[in-house]
């Protein structure tokens, strides 16, 4: 496909008609993942809630919510406003905003999603947070006349070691806080330990889950004893589920990546009691150049501009075993592709490839669209072209 020509062209049109280096989800992978997560949380009974920070575009928010997810997490408020302006109308900011100006922009998602019956979550983790969240609601309401609530969680540090106020008795003082602003509605807590999600062993995985589903225990206990009501405990990964959703404490899980898969979870070991998924999103690319002489190689069009490399370099995806390929690093516009042992054969000049990139949400970002393929890579039809509404949405 000429890069002048409209992208919608290419639907109907056979796999091999699209140019690389490419984005392509595998819509049926994509379609087993959704089912498979969908029926984990209800046999769970918890809510689902996945980031759509992972894949940045509403017509795949909008398939996870016709399979029965409650909303959508995003992480900036930009992406918010992605998600709003695609029709996506019940989304929570899971982290914090401290800026007045971005503030603002909150409180007019709360007034954009009234006609709608929708509902704006975010997080907290201090009093300043809390009374600057204050503030913009109510000159929100003031400026325009209308009166909106935002539902508010507050995050505690079950971990990451990011943002989060420390659980127990500091987290109870943020809940008396914003029982004050009658624009606020204390809806919970926020659990999210991001990085027991790449720990490799189950048993490590379980261990730092147990120490969150802890903390977020006491923290509700010391709360309600204070006469205040924690509705809900939200957060779990992909990496994770299994445990959160297990707890009975865990309300609402946050995975995101389970719908597309990156080389990086694929790297945890199996805990049996965690859903299976697949590999959904792929990066097509083409050899360029070869070279069969001492160290053999071939070199292909999909360098760093086209995948993320925060978690490593993407792996090859092999549809043989006599052709297994090893990804180097090879700069902006080129990756290295050298045989691993045993592989007998090097593609040759021409030949397409799919890359499993290492991190599927900054990947995503690199690109304004996803090609959604149905009926596998190597025969497959495109049938959608799949937009990255919120890619660069970075405020």
């Amino acid at each position: 496909m000429n890069a002048m020509d409209d992208p919608q062209d290419l639907i109907g049109r056979p796999v091999n008609a699209i140019d690389t280096p490419a984005l392509v989800v595998d819509l049926d992978a994509m379609d087993r993942n959704l089912a498979t997560m969908a029926r984990f949380a209800q046999r769970h009974k918890v809510r689902l809630r996945p980031h759509a920070k992972m894949h940045k575009s509403a017509e795949i928010a909008k398939l996870q919510m016709a399979a029965g997810a409650v909303g959508v997490c995003v992480q900036k408020t930009s992406e918010a406003e992605a998600m709003v302006a695609g029709g996506v109308y019940n989304v929570f900011i899971s982290n914090e905003v401290i800026s007045p100006f971005k503030l603002a922009r909150v409180a007019a998602l709360t007034r954009a999603v009234l006609p709608h019956e929708g509902k704006i979550a975010i997080c907290v983790d201090s009093i300043e947070g809390i009374r600057r969240l204050a503030t913009s609601m109510n000159e929100a309401r003031v400026a325009s006349g209308v009166a909106t609530a935002i539902d508010v969680f507050i995050e505690i540090n079950v971990g990451q070691k990011r943002c989060g106020v420390e659980p127990g008795t500091a987290a109870v003082a943020l809940a008396l806080e914003i029982r004050k602003h009658p624009a606020l509605n204390f809806a919970g807590l926020q659990a999210y330990h991001g990085k027991a999600q790449h720990l490799r062993s189950p048993a490590e995985r379980r261990e730092a889950i147990t120490g969150a589903i802890k903390a977020a225990t006491l923290t509700r206990q010391l709360i309600e004893a204070e006469g205040v009501s924690v509705g809900l405990v939200t957060g779990s990964g992909t990496g994770t589920a299994a445990l959160e959703g297990a707890s009975g404490v865990y309300g609402e899980l946050q995975a995101g990546s389970y719908l597309f898969m990156d080389a990086d979870y694929a790297a945890n070991q199996l805990d049996p009691a965690q859903p299976r998924f697949e590999h959904a999103l792929f990066v097509k690319t083409q050899v360029i150049s070869t070279h069969t002489t001492g160290d053999p190689y071939v070199v292909c069009d999909a360098g760093h501009k086209s995948h993320a490399i925060d978690s490593g370099l993407p792996k090859v995806h092999a549809f043989s075993s006599r052709s297994k390929l090893e990804y180097f690093n090879g700069g902006d516009e080129h990756g290295i592709l050298r045989p691993t042992a045993g592989s007998t054969r090097l593609p040759t000049l021409g030949s397409l490839l799919w890359l499993i990139p290492g991190h599927c949400d900054p990947t995503v970002n690199l690109h304004d669209m996803m090609i959604g393929v149905r009926g596998g890579l190597l025969k497959g039809v495109v049938e959608r072209v799949i937009r990255v509404d919120a890619r660069g949405a970075l405020t």
